[in-house]
Parts: structure tokens; C-alpha cells; sequence
């Protein structure tokens, strides 16, 4: 299968780089950062202006009603430049829950306010311990447990009491919210919403993926730099072999973990039946290739890596949060386990990369494998 982005993509990309070069640099992003809220309207401004709010937001509520294939290239600027999460939060999550809303649903009201920019949302999920931005929002979307489901609800900010927490990345604003549900509040049941909140665990995964991908791109674009002009014994320290050796992994590390973050928004994309094994494994390769990034990053620039003053610090930072954001290691590595272990001849390897096989719940793999264990034993 042929899966090389087209040029519109790559334009696309190429445009949002050199747009996101200038207007947030790292030095910029340090004065924002610095500020009360740690955010800037005048460059959630720009960015709206660019179109970027709106790209996911169906037409007719004023977007341009593109895929998840579409967000791949462009997450991974959002991670390179260290943008915060509120934007993928707000224009790929939110946006992918409320455009799922039926048609004449007076929630869909919030599409098209934030496809012009004027509006900020809040992503509670169960997999998150706390709430990325609550506080800086102008809409939460909550999830209540039930034993049905999940309900959805939506609320304002001042229907919730909003702690803010500290986080090691400061342009991460997490807060805790508590709040009362209630018949106002809820804006889908739990037969209906069940779904919603499970394609927003998957994107808001996925989205976390790519970011660290780009994360790790940058880190090693600085030490690159770095390392070709710092010098000791009057010689740059990117002469020496031990020092191209950690480049050398860092991009291996990198290259390994983009056709499995591709796949996985193929798979988003086209709702496939494995989709929880594919982004699981996303999730984990491009965590992996960021922590590597890390390590090796700080190791060639040594201990003033973890200065303020050091642009490196910014972008480790980042990758440690997102590590833990929408489904930790232990999470995701449970379902990749499960996933695989779904039946005796589950496809593996790179001959099954677009296998269709449709995969079975967590029981029946359970079930299909003391199974299979059982007739070994009597065998």
C-alpha cells in the first residue's frame, strides 16, 4: 500500500512550520509562559487566522471538514514547536466529540465558535488523572460514570470548582475539577456517549503520539546544533564518535516510530477493528523515541540541558508530561498485551501490518487463549 502524504499535505505542513517558526519561537514562548494564564490571545488569534482551529470542524459549521490523516503531519509542528494542548485539545478532540453529536443538537453551537477561533475547550477524560487548561477555558466536556456508561456532559466554568495544580511543564496548566451532573449539564446518555468518549480516548492518544514525535525531532535538531559548536581539546564535540553515536540512535529511534504512528491514524481514519492495538502501539513507540530523545539530548549538552536558559529544557519537559497524558505506559502496554494475545493466530510481524482480521473483546481473548494453553498441556 502506497502511504506517502500528498502534496497538499506536505504544503500544508511546510506552511504551518514556517508559520509557527517565527510567531513561537522559544523565546516568545518563554515570555508566555511566564505570564498569569500562560497563554497568549494574540496568537491563539494567529493561529485561528491560519485556519487551524476549524480544519476538523464539518463545513457547514464552519470548518473544512478534514480527516485524522490530515492532522498526522501537522501534530507533529504542534509538538516541535511546543505549542500548548489546549489547541489539540480544542480543535482535534472537542471537535471530533461534538461534530459526533446528532445533526440539530444545540451543543454543535460550540463548532462553530471554535472553527472562528473564539472558543477554548476542556477535555475531561477517565484516563486522565486531571484536566489539561480548565481553568482558561470558556467550555468543558466532562465525563460521568454510570452503570450504563460514560454520559457526556458539558459544562461552563464557573458550574465547576477549579483547583489549579502544578505541573513540571510550565505551559501545561492541569487543574482538578469537581462538579455536580445533572439533566441541564448532560448533553448525550450513556448508550450514546459511550462511543464518543472512546473515539476521544483514541485521538487524544493518538494526538499526545505525534506531538512527542515532534518533540523528539526537535530535541535532536538542538543537539545537532549544539554539538557543532561546542568545543573541547579545541575540536566540536560533534567530531567525536561516542557523540554521533547518541545522534546516530536518536534518529533510528525516530524513523522506527513514524510508520507505526501513520498506521495508526489510517486506522483512526478508517475506524478499524484492531484501532486500540494500533494507537497503543503509537503511543508507546513515540514515547519511547521522546524519553530516548531526552536521555541522549541531555547527555551530549550536559547538565545545562536542565536550565531555563537552555531551549532544550522546554521541549524534555514536554515529552515527560505527555508520557503520562491520555494513557500511561502501563495502559497502553495492557492493551497492546491484549491485543495481540486476541487469538492463537493473531497476525504479527511486518506481513500483517494492513491485516482485517476483526479482533475479539478482552474476555474472548482471554478466553481464546487458556483455550488454546489447555489443549497444549493435554497435548
Amino acid at each position: 500500500m502506497d502511504f506517502t502524504f500528498t502534496e497538499d499535505q506536505i504544503a500544508f505542513r511546510d506552511s504551518v512550520s514556517r508559520f509557527l517558526m517565527t510567531e513561537a519561537a522559544p523565546e516568545l514562548l518563554r515570555d508566555i509562559w511566564e505570564t498569569e494564564t500562560g497563554r497568549s490571545p494574540e496568537l491563539w488569534a494567529k493561529i485561528a487566522e491560519q485556519g487551524l482551529m476549524g480544519l476538523s470542524a464539518p463545513e457547514a459549521d464552519g470548518g473544512m471538514g478534514m480527516g485524522d490523516i490530515d492532522w498526522a503531519l501537522l501534530l507533529q509542528e504542534v509538538g516541535y514547536y511546543a505549542l500548548p494542548d489546549s489547541l489539540t485539545d480544542t480543535a482535534y478532540v472537542a471537535v471530533g466529540m461534538l461534530s459526533a453529536l446528532p445533526e440539530g443538537h444545540g451543543a454543535r453551537a460550540w463548532l462553530a465558535r471554535i472553527a472562528e477561533g473564539r472558543c477554548r475547550v476542556a477535555v475531561g477524560h477517565s484516563v486522565n488523572p486531571h484536566v489539561a487548561d480548565a481553568a482558561l477555558v470558556d467550555v468543558l466536556l466532562l465525563p460521568h460514570a454510570t452503570a450504563a456508561g460514560m454520559e457526556l456532559h458539558l459544562l461552563l466554568p464557573q458550574q465547576c470548582q477549579i483547583t489549579a495544580l502544578h505541573s513540571i511543564d510550565a505551559s501545561r496548566r492541569l487543574c482538578k475539577v469537581e462538579w455536580t451532573a445533572s439533566d441541564a449539564t448532560r448533553i448525550l446518555d450513556a448508550v450514546q456517549a459511550q462511543k464518543v468518549w472512546d473515539q476521544a480516548g483514541e485521538r487524544g492518544a493518538l494526538a499526545a503520539a505525534a506531538q512527542m514525535l515532534g518533540l523528539a525531532q526537535r530535541m535532536l535538531d538542538l543537539s545537532v546544533d549544539y554539538v557543532a559548536q561546542r568545543k573541547q581539546f579545541d575540536k566540536v564535540i560533534g567530531s567525536f564518535q561516542a557523540v554521533q553515536h547518541h545522534l546516530a540512535d536518536m534518529v533510528t529511534k525516530i524513523e522506527f516510530a513514524k510508520p507505526v504512528l501513520y498506521r495508526a491514524f489510517y486506522a483512526l481514519q478508517h475506524d478499524e477493528a484492531d484501532l486500540a492495538v494500533r494507537i497503543s502501539h503509537a503511543k508507546l513507540q513515540c514515547s519511547e523515541a521522546s524519553w530516548f530523545a531526552s536521555r541522549n539530548s541531555l547527555q551530549v549538552h550536559g547538565a545545562m540541558g536542565y536550565t531555563w536558559e537552555v531551549d532544550l529544557q522546554m521541549f524534555m519537559k514536554r515529552a515527560w508530561v505527555l508520557d503520562s497524558a491520555w494513557g500511561d505506559k502501563g495502559f497502553h502496554s495492557a492493551r497492546l498485551t491484549q491485543g495481540l494475545l486476541r487469538s492463537p493466530n493473531a497476525p504479527v510481524g511486518p506481513g500483517a501490518t494492513f491485516d482485517r482480521e476483526t479482533s475479539v473483546c478482552g474476555g474472548c481473548a482471554s478466553q481464546a487463549v487458556a483455550k488454546n494453553i489447555a489443549e497444549e498441556v493435554a497435548a
